[in-house]
């Protein structure tokens, strides 16, 4: 079966509303596809060229910009955040590493106080320099879900001047002549497909553990995802001042023709960074059980990877077969990653959520076929 016929599969098979892929293999853009529609009522067709809510694939995007600034400024990972933002130095974060940031172990997974507003960076971003980490910085990993973007965020204030969302476009998007955008400009907020929350919901079981702890409200599984506070259900994010807002966390809007590309031109068709620094972004850097999602994770310098087993073999199969692979999957199904070993680079995007954190059979299934083989 080839990657359109089972790609259109997933509107009859797995009631897809409106969705699109891309595929770069060996040099070539070898698939992009899109179908569907906008809306629920169908009245307005999907396109490749439709952009979309991508959630926290977003956080590829801010990753990559971190990691750049500290490129072009010959900064070293392993320096101390205090070097930069010399506020973050309270309660214990004195030590903590940009590395630490990026890797998912600062402890900084939520805000101690809840009812900080998730579209105010200057307060979330003072309440987590003021506040004291949930672990010791270098510990422990865990996904900071929400707190990511704004960490990076207030990293490249610092450093270069300028907030994601420029950074973001004037090193990579316009560049690349990408439609993904870190906070989309006024003129194109009508021109997005709307998010739809998915139509069932996951329920806490004994094997699922993250969503026990979720359904806790004091639990910090719970914190991580509802705080900054006031995102309480997607349509919010359909919202055009939403939709400006730079957040680095979630707030990505594009295409999968843009996003693989993103990929592919960053990181297996070197046009931003040297060989050799690649290889160093795909090194694990964290791996193990995640303190918020509560089952094992691996991260890199700002990628999420496939975690490995004792014996060697990955303990799920987002990103591929290959060890080194690595990207971010958002909330309900995107999912976007690269694979230098193997010259590949993959999105998924799509305005029908489906329950979870990570990616589904609608895109799995298609990154297996994209590699030719059942694993």
């Amino acid at each position: 079966m080839s990657v359109a016929d089972l790609f259109h599969e997933n509107f009859t098979k797995y009631d897809e509303l409106g969705a699109s892929v891309c595929l770069w293999r060996n040099g070539k853009m070898v698939a992009s596809l899109g179908d569907g529609f906008w809306d629920r009522e169908k009245t307005r067709k999907w396109t490749t060229k439709t952009p979309v809510l991508i959630w926290s694939a977003t956080k590829g995007l801010a990753s990559a910009c971190l990691l750049h600034l500290c490129d072009r400024e010959k900064i070293q990972l392993h320096r101390r955040v205090t070097e930069f933002w010399p506020e973050y130095a309270e309660n214990g974060k004195a030590a903590t590493t940009l590395l630490q940031i990026l890797s998912h172990q600062s402890g900084q997974a939520a805000l101690r106080n809840p009812d900080i507003p998730y579209l105010e960076h200057e307060l979330v971003a003072e309440a987590l320099a003021s506040q004291e980490p949930f672990w010791k910085p270098g510990s422990a990993h865990g996904y900071h879900a929400r707190t990511y973007g704004f960490l990076v965020d207030e990293l490249v204030r610092r450093i270069s001047g300028a907030d994601v969302g420029a950074y973001f476009g004037d090193t990579f998007a316009t560049p690349l002549g990408l439609d993904l955008w870190i906070g989309l400009p006024q003129e194109l907020v009508d021109d997005v497909a709307p998010i739809y929350a998915a139509r069932r919901t996951r329920t806490p079981s004994d094997e699922d553990p993250f969503y026990n702890e979720l359904a806790k409200q004091d639990s910090l599984t719970c914190k991580a995802f509802t705080t900054p506070a006031g995102l309480t259900v997607p349509s919010i994010m359909n919202r055009p001042e939403v939709r400006t807002h730079v957040l680095p966390s979630f707030g990505g809007i594009g295409t999968a023709e843009s996003l693989a590309t993103f990929y592919y031109r960053t990181f297996c068709e070197p046009t931003f960074f040297t060989h050799e620094r690649i290889a160093d972004f795909s090194e694990t850097v964290a791996s193990g059980m995640d303190t918020i999602l509560r089952i094992p994770t691996a991260f890199a310098a700002g990628f999420m990877k496939d975690p490995i087993s004792d014996a060697g073999q990955k303990l799920h199969n987002v990103f591929g077969p290959s060890p080194l692979a690595f990207g971010q999957p958002g909330a309900g199904g995107s999912l976007a990653f690269a694979d230098p070993k193997n010259n590949v680079a993959f999105a998924y995007v799509m305005n029908q959520m489906e329950p979870g954190l990570f990616p589904n059979p609608k895109s799995l299934r298609l990154v297996r076929l994209a590699y030719g083989e059942d694993f």
